[in-house]
């Protein structure tokens, strides 16, 4: 994870939108040399959140930071704007080069800090498909900061993304950043499609090796940082040694 400061528009920016764009370069060219397989940009930074429809402006900062990064690496790069603004990543990604997109709810409901927020996967695929070919949608299942409606089971919502939704992977998350994901949650989503799946959160140079022996991937950022805050940089020595723990070696 390349998880950004907060962008021009949010309550935190600081008025250094170069500045973001240097360290996200940074952040993409240690990771990649590390070894690590792809690169994700998200507006970490840019809390609270909009649910669905972020501001013109963060779209274009977004987009400013992940072309950087694609024309610095060699690795795939994707694209996460939150809360869950789908169709803005992947404006972002077609503009950009990028290669993937998270999005938070694809399909169905899910309970959030910013409300309830209903899936647009109808819209959402048909975009992809005409502006976006080729670009690949990782979606969340029970995504975290968030509870799912009353009587929606993970395994009913795992089979309607893959089936319904049309996700390319589906990401299992724990109930927070940096929580740990139930080995029992991924065990279901493993058993109930054949798509790729990836643990979303809560990975640490601990449990890495394992986690990627029980999913296909895992999308690691806390556990890369300075005091394993996500907010915070990138620790150059953490990022080695999870890296290590992966059993990737450095490019």
């Amino acid at each position: 994870m390349v998880h950004l400061p907060a962008l021009p528009g949010a309550p935190g920016h600081a008025g250094d939108l170069p500045g973001i764009v240097d360290r996200a370069r940074g952040e993409a060219r240690l990771l990649a040399a590390a070894g690590f397989d792809g690169i994700m940009v998200e507006n970490f930074g840019d809390a609270p959140f909009f649910a669905d429809d972020v501001p013109k402006l963060t779209v274009a900062a977004m987009a400013r930071v992940v072309g950087a990064v694609v024309e610095e690496v060699e690795v795939p790069v994707g694209v996460n704007v939150l809360r869950n603004d789908a169709l803005a990543s992947l404006a972002v990604a077609a503009a950009t080069g990028a290669s993937f997109v998270r999005v938070n709810v694809l399909g169905g409901l899910m309970i959030t800090d910013q409300g309830p927020i209903v899936g647009r996967a109808a819209e959402v695929v048909r975009f992809r498909d005409a502006r976006a070919p080729g670009v690949r949608i990782l979606a969340d299942v029970f995504v975290k900061h968030a509870v799912p409606p009353p009587g929606l089971t993970i395994d009913q919502a795992a089979r309607d993304l893959a089936e319904r939704a049309g996700a390319d992977a589906l990401v299992v998350s724990g109930t927070g950043t940096g929580a740990a994901t139930a080995p029992d949650d991924l065990r279901v989503v493993r058993a109930t499609t054949t798509l790729p799946v990836l643990v979303g959160s809560g990975a640490t140079e601990d449990t890495i090796a394992e986690l990627l022996a029980r999913s296909d991937g895992v999308i690691v950022g806390s556990a890369l940082k300075e005091g394993g805050v996500a907010s915070a940089p990138l620790d150059p020595e953490r990022v080695r040694r999870v890296a290590a723990a992966a059993g990737r070696t450095s490019r």
